[in-house]
């Protein structure tokens, strides 16, 4: 819906290019007739920024409950219009509509081609999940036997999708490790639309003497314009998140999404302080579960955390288990060997072509 599931999309697109197949991007949105797609964006959009607490409900109510009625009507709509996207001989998934749409499409005959979804959170609900669907990736151990189970179609574990220049340290800071005050730099996300309560993150982390924030807005100029107001450092969108990254103390994250996954892989300690609703918490609290980000409950164990990865061995130890997760296999080695499925095709479809297209359904706006 943001930027990170067609961040992932696009990173993708390049490794698969770069090893020899034929990539296209397409974005899931789009496939909805009548403009549905743009309503549906705008609609989320508008919740999880002015009324998060009437998203949680629907969070709970459409993607975690088992009564849900689920997206069958919407992937149906959006079936129709896979079919006509022209041949290829993969379609992966980093998005959970786009798994209901290829699940779908697959159970029915529609799509005779083995279709891969790529799990890009850590907390995984079941929208995320179609039996229709070849196989399943995912970040996480625990997350890989809980989809097999739920779905009965086989998981692997890859390792999370960031562009390369994150994990090459940048080779001139773009902000000094500390101030001319001596306050440490702490970026503070808010993601490409600037959502949560990153205002008074910002206000606390100010507050405390000991550190600077800098709050990356996405393209929520309203809020960049108020945190200026208020003397905070604020950025809007940005193409230098390495350089920044390499030159901050620490990131303070609400949505444990792509941005959290880029700090990590940059070698920069990321910790959870006010998520938002729905995924977003569940993000958090699975990440922390997995000793990746430390989730702080209130201000004052939002510093303590920070205080405490001045420790060489605290920085060492979540290194440690940063880099256990990224030692998995890199997706595209799971994909490109013949791009074929991981499992016998349902319902008695055709088998793979060798090479060709291979085509993945993402959804967002541009990167």
């Amino acid at each position: 819906m943001g930027a990170g599931h067609d961040g992932v999309a696009v990173e993708l697109a390049r490794r698969l290019a770069a090893a020899g197949a034929e990539a296209r991007v397409v974005d899931v949105l789009d496939l909805l007739p009548l403009g549905l797609g743009r309503v549906l964006r705008g609609w989320y959009r508008w919740t999880v920024r002015a009324c998060p607490w009437l998203y949680e409900l629907i969070y709970r109510r459409f993607f975690l409950s088992a009564r849900s009625p689920g997206a069958g009507p919407l992937a149906a709509l959006a079936a129709r219009r896979l079919r006509r996207a022209g041949p290829c001989t993969e379609v992966i998934s980093t998005f959970h509509l786009a798994a209901q749409v290829t699940g779908l499409s697959r159970a029915r005959g529609g799509l005779t081609v083995p279709s891969t979804v790529l799990i890009t959170d850590f907390a995984v609900h079941r929208m995320w999940l179609h039996p229709g669907n070849d196989r399943y990736l995912c970040l996480d151990p625990a997350v890989t036997r809980a989809v097999s189970a739920a779905t009965g179609r086989p998981a692997r574990r890859y390792a999370p999708v960031v562009r390369p220049e994150f994990r090459r340290a940048a080779p001139v800071p773009a902000r000094p490790v500390r101030g001319r005050d001596g306050t440490r730099p702490v970026l503070v996300a808010a993601g490409a639309w600037g959502v949560g309560e990153v205002e008074e993150t910002a206000r606390a982390l100010a507050g405390s003497g000991r550190y600077m924030p800098i709050v990356l807005c996405g393209r929520n100029e309203a809020l960049r314009d108020r945190l200026a107001g208020a003397g905070l450092d604020a950025l809007g969108w940005r193409t230098d998140l390495p350089e920044l990254m390499a030159a901050a103390y620490a990131l303070v994250d609400n949505a444990a999404g792509l941005t959290c996954l880029e700090a990590l892989a940059a070698g920069l300690p990321v910790v959870s302080h006010r998520p938002i609703a729905g995924h977003g918490r569940d993000g958090v609290r699975r990440m922390a579960r997995a000793g990746l980000v430390p989730a702080a409950r209130d201000t004052g164990e939002l510093l303590a955390v920070l205080d405490g990865l001045a420790d060489p061995d605290r920085r060492a130890r979540l290194r440690a288990r940063v880099a256990e997760v990224f030692a998995a296999p890199p997706v595209e080695d799971l994909l490109m060997p013949g791009l074929e499925p991981a499992g016998a095709p349902p319902h008695g479809e055709a088998g793979v072509p060798s090479h060709g297209e291979a085509r993945r359904s993402s959804t967002g706006g541009p990167p």
